[in-house]
């Protein structure tokens, strides 16, 4: 693939932000449509924005995103303070909802979904959190996309102005420089996932799930 027109569902997180910056800045992606509840807050030749609130349903926007080849899946939320059920019905559902929009919108679509490191493939674990990613996993591999890859960062740094508004964020990005000394395949960045996901739009992986080291991996690829 040569050319990316892609759809970027949750542009105003930390991981979707930076995302959107480096769709914006590489040569390869044309044109960037943004899906969310509330606007990204950059506007670039290259940029649409879409605001919407129903992402268990995405048909009725499905004539907007007909003819995009990428869809970068960045919507998320963390599991504290939150029921099984729900955390289900944004982490999975959610996510189906726009896997379903975008397969019926094109049939050459790279789908690129944002999970976590530790996410537990066999749905079987304690953590409710991992088990859940993983499900919403397993249910996209039964889709027919062109390429399917599952990104799994660990701390993940903002860079290029970013920001993070999560306590927990705040409280440890002073560490970042001990992190990456003492565990540096278990620390990426926001410009290395978007780098990432353009890289294997473009070209393609040797893995369907990538760790957070094969992510960084992939981003220092030309």
């Amino acid at each position: 693939m040569k050319e990316i027109n892609a759809v970027i569902v949750g542009t105003t997180g930390l991981i979707g932000k930076g995302v959107l910056i480096e769709c914006l800045e590489h040569d390869a992606v044309k044109s960037v449509l943004a899906v969310g509840r509330r606007s990204c807050g950059v506007t670039h030749p290259k940029l649409t924005e879409i605001l919407y609130d129903d992402f268990s349903d995405l048909s009725p926007i499905a004539e907007k995103i007909a003819g995009f080849n990428a869809c970068y899946y960045c919507l998320g939320v963390s599991s504290v303070g939150m029921s099984e059920e729900e955390y289900s019905r944004i982490t999975v559902n959610f996510t189906i909802a726009a896997a379903d929009a975008m397969k019926r919108a094109s049939n050459d679509v790279t789908f690129c979904f944002i999970s976590g490191m530790g996410t537990d493939a066999t749905m079987q674990s304690k953590t409710m959190w991992a088990r859940v990613k993983g499900k919403a996993e397993h249910e996209l591999k039964s889709f027919p996309f062109r390429q399917l890859f599952l990104l799994r960062p660990g701390f993940v740094q903002p860079v290029k102005g970013v920001k993070m508004n999560h306590l927990a964020y705040k409280l440890l990005l002073p560490l970042i420089p001990v992190l990456k000394l003492l565990f540096p395949k278990y620390v990426t960045t926001t410009e290395k996932i978007g780098r990432a996901m353009i890289q294997l739009t473009l070209y393609g992986g040797a893995k369907q799930t990538l760790e957070n080291s094969d992510i960084n991996e992939c981003a220092m690829t030309n």
